[in-house]
């Protein structure tokens, strides 16, 4: 069971005169899946990058909390897992390489068996020591979980996790975000059906558009 929390109070986000979202209110903690949904362009990646401490909100605020003590924007990386087809590997490394290159950058001990576990639970063993520009881009996608895994995040956050996979892609990543799930908090962002049955609630982004709310 994690004792992580992850906590918005009335986050909103402009960009110039356009309103993206207000008064974005949720908190989610322990374990178990939990989804944001809305229509493409409705704000889903704006609102995880603002949570992930990429982007800062225009009102309001986000918080992070484990075991009770609030986490500064500067650590999150240490206990947060990031998928999102925005982020970028390295194409002349070697998918080795690149999550050696991520561990020293985090300052976290590289941890073969760990990361061999993955790589055999993503099927990309053999294909651990080629170079990513050789990968499909659901290869691409499967090492991206790698990434965000590696280190047994507190928070796994998925942005459109399952595009670019095939259905026995698809299936390898809900199996292993459910497995995720007993012991951390998972946060979906998508608009597919299937990414969404997963979780336990799901956040409507347009409820979040006007005063109404």
């Amino acid at each position: 069971m994690s004792d992580y929390r992850l906590t918005a109070e009335a986050v909103g986000k402009t960009f110039g005169r356009r309103l993206i979202f207000k008064d974005v209110n949720f908190s989610f903690e322990n374990n178990g899946i939990h989804g944001i949904a809305g229509h493409n362009g409705s704000g889903k990646s704006t609102l995880v990058k603002i949570i992930t401490g990429i982007l800062g909100p225009s009102k309001g605020a986000i918080s992070h909390t484990n075991g009770g003590k609030k986490i500064p924007v500067e650590k999150l990386h240490d206990f947060i897992g990031f998928v999102a087809p925005y982020l970028v590997l390295y194409d002349e490394f070697s998918a080795e390489e690149n999550l050696r290159h991520f561990a020293n950058i985090r300052g976290i001990q590289y941890d073969k068996e760990r990361i061999d576990h993955l790589f055999n639970a993503f099927l990309l063993y053999d294909r651990r020591l080629d170079e990513v520009k050789t990968y499909s881009s659901g290869m691409k996608q499967r090492l991206k979980y790698i990434f965000a895994m590696m280190h047994r995040p507190k928070l796994l956050v998925l942005d459109e996790p399952t595009s670019n996979l095939d259905s026995a892609g698809k299936d390898t990543v809900y199996r292993l975000i459910e497995a995720e799930s007993a012991t951390s908090v998972v946060l979906i962002a998508s608009n597919e059906g299937s990414d969404l049955a997963l979780c336990r609630s799901v956040l409507q982004l347009e409820n979040y558009k006007n005063n109404s709310n």
